[in-house]
């Protein structure tokens, strides 16, 4: 079944969505993908290796579609006015994303591979989301996860229903 994006379910607000001091352009092209699926607003970097930037993985070309900003440092990123900054990040201070409520205009930050946020971005941050798992995962994972979870809370879907549905096979 082919799903017709003009029938597809428009989610209030705006948001970007990037990574701090992110070096493996295989992450950086399949998060920039993911953005560009989930209906992102913008793109950005902040402190990127050079190498980064060869979108290999972006297959649906989304430098042809949406804003990539790059700054050099968190003192030269701009957002624009009244986005707020979400960090994801494994800390105790984090909130857990099941229970976030995403801000209608938000730009959400990712850490490096092998790495965290840095202790100024951290600083920079509006709210602290943590994905709830036991351990870091994938960076282009971290961020897909996170745009499904604002699209499913600030789409208009219906809600959720409280069982399973029966299964569509026939018993055997």
């Amino acid at each position: 079944m082919t799903i017709n994006p003009s029938e597809t379910k428009r989610v209030r607000g705006y948001f970007g969505i990037g990574a701090e001091r992110i070096s493996k352009p295989l992450n950086l092209g399949n998060l920039i993908r993911s953005a560009h699926a989930f209906g992102a607003s913008f793109v950005f970097t902040i402190g990127a290796h050079p190498n980064a930037f060869d979108f290999i993985s972006d297959t649906s070309k989304s430098g042809s579609h949406l804003p990539y900003y790059h700054w050099d440092s968190i003192g030269e990123m701009a957002l624009p006015q009244d986005c707020r900054l979400v960090g994801i990040e494994l800390m105790a201070e984090s909130e857990e994303l099941p229970s976030f409520r995403h801000p209608v205009k938000a730009a959400y930050i990712l850490g490096p591979e092998m790495g965290s946020l840095s202790p100024e971005m951290v600083a920079r941050c509006d709210h602290l989301v943590r994905i709830p798992t036991d351990f870091c995962i994938n960076v282009a994972m971290a961020g897909a996860i996170v745009m499904y979870d604002r699209v499913r809370t600030l789409g208009r879907f219906a809600p959720r229903p409280l069982t399973a549905p029966p299964s569509r096979r026939r018993p055997v």
